[in-house]
């Protein structure tokens, strides 16, 4: 009996898989690594991704605004899981960073992963890169016109039995002017689908600014954990060099040189921490926007609905490693910072009770 609803379950998933790539594939969908702009006001283009990014803003000033208006002794609803999400992360960081450092971290390192998750789960919505703006050319998708009242209402046609695919023209076909024209005289529109809504991380200038606001956070933390100075040796370290080249002793000279070169990787270090950043994010977020387009063309159904999946653990998962990798560096900035301070006050102590045991 197992056997045969799991043939049947297994039998309707085919047949659902092949009615998708009979009846329900559109044309190749056009695929963009550069956003999209939907308008420019003069020197700036107001593009898919800045879009998506306001409204991903706005969703979390309202779940914070529907979070705390309520502030019950004993939290129900919304209000517990709102609270029950940010101490379980509170607690996270906490552990990582300690309860003193825990609290400075928290606000910026909740606030990346937040943002980033998201911008990620936001972008599963089907209206992504499927609605939006249509620009006249003479290759791109072939488009039903009608009104709807007052509004022009386009859509691509989708495939039948006697075409597996959505009508298109492209760019190399030669007679791509003369079927434009027929295009139009149908009362066709061709031309290329600008989307109003696409994932803010699948343009790269979004994980780089979320890069270099990590950057500037951890930079921060170092410094005023040490001040500008004492941080800054963390990376141009020269002293032991100079010291021991003035007295003329070069064992002191060479560690002081190995000090100097670790002190510059470490600054190349942090240079490369934004690349890595960046296109880890952008890398995996835009592999998993095209694999959903091309699976949504090839099977739009079934198929389609297990990278959904995936792309909901990847997006979670995304978001975690950039915001937890920030509370570590972080800590790590502060940790040399703390030290570096104990190891010049131990260095103090010592010359303060040198003079005293001499006597």
């Amino acid at each position: 009996m197992r056997l045969s609803r799991g043939r049947l379950i297994a039998g309707g998933l085919v047949i659902l898989a092949l009615l998708g790539f009979v009846f329900l594939r559109g044309p190749t969908p056009a695929i963009s690594i550069k956003a999209e702009t939907i308008e420019s006001f003069g020197p700036v283009d107001l593009t898919n991704t800045m879009l998506t990014s306001w409204i991903v803003v706005i969703i979390m000033i309202a779940f914070v605004y529907f979070g705390t208006r309520r502030r019950d002794l004993v939290p129900r609803g919304f209000q517990n899981m709102f609270e029950a999400a940010l101490e379980a992360f509170y607690n996270m960081v906490v552990s990582v960073a300690g309860e003193k450092n825990g609290r400075r971290f928290f606000p910026v390192v909740a606030t990346i992963f937040f943002f980033i998750l998201v911008s990620n789960w936001l972008s599963l919505f089907p209206m992504f890169s499927a609605i939006g703006l249509v620009r006249e050319e003479e290759h791109g998708f072939v488009m039903e016109r009608t009104d709807v009242g007052p509004l022009p209402l386009s859509w691509v046609a989708l495939s039948s039995p006697s075409r597996l695919s959505g009508d298109s023209i492209d760019e190399d076909d030669p007679d791509a002017e003369e079927r434009a024209e027929e295009a139009r005289e149908d009362g066709k529109i061709v031309g290329e689908l600008i989307p109003l809504f696409r994932g803010p991380n699948t343009d790269l200038n979004t994980p780089l600014a979320l890069a270099i606001v990590s950057a500037i956070a951890v930079e921060s933390w170092g410094i005023a954990s040490l001040g500008l100075g004492g941080y800054g040796r963390k990376f141009f370290n020269f002293g032991g060099m100079f010291r021991g080249l003035f007295r003329l002793n070069f064992g002191q000279f060479f560690k002081g040189g190995i000090d100097a070169f670790v002190g510059i990787l470490e600054l190349i270090s942090e240079m490369v921490r934004l690349v890595s950043f960046t296109f880890r994010l952008f890398g995996n977020m835009f592999a998993g926007e095209v694999v959903i387009l091309m699976f949504t063309f090839l099977t739009p159904v079934v198929v389609t609905v297990l990278f959904y999946g995936l792309e909901l653990f990847v997006g979670i998962i995304q978001a975690f490693i950039f915001a937890i990798l920030t509370l570590v560096f972080g800590t790590m900035a502060v940790a040399h910072g703390e030290a570096q301070a104990a190891e010049e006050g131990e260095h103090k102590e010592a010359g303060a009770v040198a003079p005293g045991a001499q006597s």
